[in-house]
């Protein structure tokens, strides 16, 4: 077999053979990776004729003959079309507005680069296509203040760990709305909150937020029917389904119970929709118009919903890939009569979707209305459950059969599997950048802001065939260009800024690219050293990043400094003693460097309590445009929410807060921190102004 033609394929399709780790050292993916890799991207490679026609089909799915369904264009810029067409071929189509134009190409086979904003249609020598021209970059922070440079403020929350009376066991939408408030009035800019894509109805056992069945819908477990129906109906809901006493229990505990709380949930949406299904009800209208708007989407979300259930009862299992063939089809017929046979079960999906969207959107005008720069920042989770309703509904555009993770690196000698599935580079070319495009509007509907994961994803992703180890995957290249500018386009429209979470190994250049977009970088105070207790100067933080305190995935301000995530790592088995040890040792040499640091612009620190105002205090003071403090650090708390490495023994994403939402931030520690953060900040605008 043909080496050089595998490597031809693997290269053509986008795989890099060759890699460099998080040692710097470089590394080389073997060929039998490479052939499982493209067998799972659609390119047979078991022979030399299987290689020979993969190849061949690649190098011709982009030629005169396939131009692509959309391309991609930067305002003012012209745009090289001369692999698709000739020099001077006449260009006609209709712009976004609906004025019609007429010119030519030049006689380099270049499109002027003199169209507006937007989404057009063309047509050139009787190829019909999109051009979608992109902003220079997405909307700034700098844009949006009235008096730049923008020094804002704002704080992280994770959804599910606020509190109020009567919310069921975990925080919802209501819950949000009111921390907003709060916020607002203590002079937040923004509040960030963990994902809220739709997890599966049918298994509550995986409710972590990164791990969605679909970033296209909302997860309905976080809706506030109080909010849209009514209390009162709410109310005697609860009494006719005898959930008092369930609710109540699941109310007083201190974490969060998924299995049990969605049941509760569920029970009471069934209710509610049974009410709301009765005759004509006042808000009918307003379900039926969002139903519609929310289109195809939706109604294949709530299929799969009804679907899954079905598969299950009848022996086939929740993971659609295993599914009758005919149901594998979210186009086919029998998946169509089989809505059509359960109409109410499909409509309960999206009732709850409704009810939830309404929500949020009641949350962000809240947080608007209230004097927010920037309110609500959406957390875009990097992939989708391969089992998932996103990856049954856009099979071409997303790779069911390939799993996101990272390699082999310091901290994970084995690498990681995220268990998730990302989108196939050239599904999404093929079926012009749809399942892409959709998700970002859905993302950004509700928001000023979109942070998104593991944005280096935008560039790479690790992908492990199905059931591999992580160790034997290897990076997949996307194209980069066309979703930056799609995601100006789409975020120019919504005026939101977007925040790419850059952790770990990032690929050469595209920090440099994400700045030139306005797409801001994250800068955490714990990664902020180097050498080791060596912490950068606040005047040296760069001003084309957020900065914060810290994320879910890592310790808290007083765990950190009390090292509870070395103490977690060792009780779950993740490190060894001479390892715990070794961190321990390095813990004490970050700790004394960092109060030496905060020492030197604060004086003496009598204890942790004050160390962790001064570290607010010092984040704040930096040239970031936006700081983001977590709740878990304003309140002082030693537990963080996730623990990475792990799916047992942690109480990953079902932390709660003791304090309700409404009234947190009234906490003695709380009150003191935001006055800290807020005059850093302030500060921080006159230095630079």
């Amino acid at each position: 077999m043909s080496d050089s033609l595998l490597h031809r394929l693997a290269q053509r399709a986008g795989l890099a053979r060759n890699w460099v780790d998080a040692n710097n050292k470089p590394q080389q993916v073997t060929d039998e990776v490479l052939r499982k890799l493209l067998e799972a991207l659609g390119h047979p490679a078991g022979d030399d004729a299987q290689l020979q026609d993969s190849l061949s089909r690649l190098e011709h799915s982009d030629d005169a003959q396939h131009v692509p369904p959309l391309l991609t264009a930067d305002q003012g810029k012209p745009l090289d079309l001369s692999r698709y067409f000739p020099a001077q071929a006449p260009v006609c189509g209709q712009l976004e507005d609906g004025s019609h134009i007429d010119l030519q190409l030049d006689a380099q086979g270049h499109l002027p680069g003199d169209f507006p904003v937007g989404y057009h249609q063309l047509e050139v020598a009787q190829h019909r296509f999109t051009l979608a021209v992109a902003p220079p970059g997405c909307p700034s922070l700098h844009d949006l203040v009235e008096a730049a440079p923008a020094r804002c403020w704002g704080l992280s929350a994770q959804l599910y760990s606020l509190r109020r009376p009567g919310d069921g066991g975990y925080g919802d939408c209501m819950a949000l709305e009111q921390l907003v408030r709060s916020a607002a009035e203590r002079g937040a800019d923004a509040v960030a909150i963990s994902p809220i894509h739709a997890l599966s109805a049918f298994d509550q056992q995986h409710y972590s937020p990164y791990s969605p069945s679909s970033r296209l819908l909302l997860n309905t477990l976080y809706a506030s029917p109080a909010a849209i129906l009514g209390e009162r109906t709410v109310r005697l809901a609860v009494e006719a389904c005898h959930l008092e006493q369930t609710l109540t229990s699941l109310e007083q505990a201190a974490l969060v119970d998924w299995p049990r709380a969605a049941d509760a949930r569920y029970k009471l949406l069934d209710a509610l929709y049974q009410h709301f299904s009765q005759g004509d009800h006042p808000q009918r209208a307003d379900f039926e118009s969002y139903r519609q708007a929310a289109g195809e989407a939706l109604e294949h979300h709530c299929r799969f919903e009804v679907l899954q259930a079905e598969a299950v009862d009848k022996g086939h299992g929740a993971d659609w890939r295993n599914w009758p063939e005919a149901w594998r089809d979210p186009f086919g017929t029998e998946v169509r009569a089989l809505a059509e046979s359960y109409p109410a079960r499909v409509e309960f999906h999206a009732f709850c979707q409704w009810l939830t969207e309404r929500s949020l959107q009641r949350a962000q005008e809240a947080a608007k209305g209230s004097g927010m720069v920037v309110a609500l920042i959406a957390d875009l989770a990097v992939g989708a459950d391969g089992a998932g309703s996103q990856a049954w509904s856009r099979q071409d555009e997303l790779l069911a059969n390939l799993t996101v993770g990272a390699p082999p690196d310091i901290l994970n000698r084995s690498g990681q599997d995220w268990g998730i599935c990302g989108f196939s580079p050239e599904g999404l070319k093929r079926n012009g950048y749809r399942a892409f495009i959709e998700m970002l509007r859905a993302n950004l509907a509700h928001a000023g802001g979109l942070r998104i994961d593991h944005v280096m994803g935008l560039q790479r992703l690790w992908l492990i065939p199905r059931g591999g180890k992580p160790n034997e995957g290897a990076y997949l290249y996307y194209p980069l260009e066309d979703m930056l500018r799609l995601l100006a386009l789409e975020s120019s429209r919504h005026g939101a800024i977007i925040l790419g979470e850059d952790l770990g190994t990032v690929p050469d250049g595209l920090r440099e690219a994400l700045a030139q977009k306005n797409i801001l970088g994250m800068r955490v105070l714990p990664f902020e050293q180097a050498p080791r207790g060596q912490f950068t100067p606040q005047l040296q933080w760069p001003d084309d990043a957020l900065a914060t305190t810290g994320t879910h995935d890592l310790a808290t301000v007083a765990g950190w400094l009390q090292n509870r995530d070395v103490e977690w790592s060792r009780r779950l088995g993740l490190i060894d003693e001479s390892t715990e040890q070794q961190w321990r040792d390095d813990r004490r040499k970050e700790h004394e460097g960092l109060r030496r640091t905060l020492e030197t612009h604060y004086g003496p620190l009598k204890d942790d309590t004050a160390v962790i105002d001064a570290a607010i205090g010092y984040v704040g003071y930096t040239k970031a445009p936006l700081v983001l403090v977590p709740l878990e650090d304003l309140l002082g708390l030693e537990e963080q929410p996730n623990m990475p490495g792990t799916t047992e023994g942690h109480p990953n994403w079902r932390r709660r807060f003791a304090e309700p939402a409404s009234h947190m931030l009234d906490n003695e520690d709380a009150a003191r921190r935001l006055e800290v953060l807020a005059q850093a900040r302030e500060q921080a605008w006159e230095r630079d102004r």
